[in-house]
């Protein structure tokens, strides 16, 4: 007898179809992907065969049998299902209090960061900051822009650092590093190929390796010494979305911040110095 499930939208009534040609541990992978369908759009892999008792490879198993090429356009087919159904149940309402429920989520993306953020690992990157010759972030996309803005950030109190967002640059780069250089990793999802094989290539040339993600079980975090999660979550249609951005920002001002600290009065003075520098850019 074939099982179905109730869950609504076009990918549910794919997996249903399939439901019966899946092996007993892909069924298990179906039934909770069909009961918690709006959760899973913001698990990495490893969340949901955790969650459904079963590998990692048994997932990518699964998405590939329902005709998904992998884990990534699996989501996307949820997300795209899950936006569907809530322009039909929003349909004839008309926005209210825009700005109000924008506000709040950029406020709770930060209150959650902090929730997540361990102080001990924060003190640990901070460690890892100081001793280091040489400190690159590396990013792209979203994550990339984050990047630059570190960079600029860090200039102003006097440390040289580097923002490569270019996967080709990075992976040279990575390469001639030692164990006396940095890397901060930005990768919301934990998961950005280019960025993980840049820092595989700074890892194994001895170089320490610092992540800043979202996902505490995602491939990020087994390349990196410190790991420091932030906040704001986002679906693979919310790519970019400023509450994520938000949340690697505050990371970052962090490192900054707690790194000035370390040294108050040469951070002052590289302060007032790079800011003499532009003064006469401004009308």
């Amino acid at each position: 007898m074939t099982e179905t499930f109730t869950s609504k939208g076009k990918l549910a009534g794919l997996i249903n179809s399939y439901y019966p040609s899946l092996t007993k541990s892909e069924q298990k992978v179906a039934i909770y992907v069909l009961e918690h369908m709006d959760q899973i759009l913001y698990f990495s892999v490893t969340d949901l065969a955790d969650a459904a008792e079963v590998g990692d490879t048994t997932v990518l198993r699964f998405c590939r049998k329902i005709g998904t090429k992998g884990y990534q356009e699996f989501k996307l087919a949820i997300a795209k299902d899950l936006s569907q159904q809530e322009q039909e149940e929003d349909s004839g309402e008309q926005p209210n209090g825009l700005i109000t429920s924008i506000a709040a989520h950029t406020k709770q993306v930060i209150d959650e960061t902090v929730q997540l953020l361990d102080e001990k690992k924060l003190e640990e990157a901070l460690v890892l900051l100081s001793e280091a010759k040489s400190v690159h972030f590396f990013g792209v996309g979203t994550s990339g822009l984050t990047a630059q803005d570190a960079k600029n950030r860090f200039l102003r109190i006097g440390r040289r650092t580097d923002a490569i967002i270019d996967p080709h640059i990075q992976a040279m780069t990575a390469a001639t590093l030692t164990e006396e250089d940095l890397v901060i990793g930005l990768s919301v999802s934990g998961s950005t190929k280019d960025t993980l094989e840049s820092l595989k290539i700074a890892s194994d040339n001895g170089a320490k390796v610092i992540a800043v993600t979202y996902y505490a079980r995602s491939p990020i975090t087994r390349l990196a010494d410190c790991v420091l999660i932030s906040g704001g979550k986002e679906s693979p249609l919310e790519g970019g979305s400023l509450g994520a951005k938000i949340s690697q920002l505050f990371v970052i001002d962090l490192l900054c911040t707690g790194l000035a600290l370390r040294n108050k009065s040469a951070s002052l003075l590289m302060k007032e110095k790079t800011a003499q520098a532009v003064v006469k850019k401004i009308y």
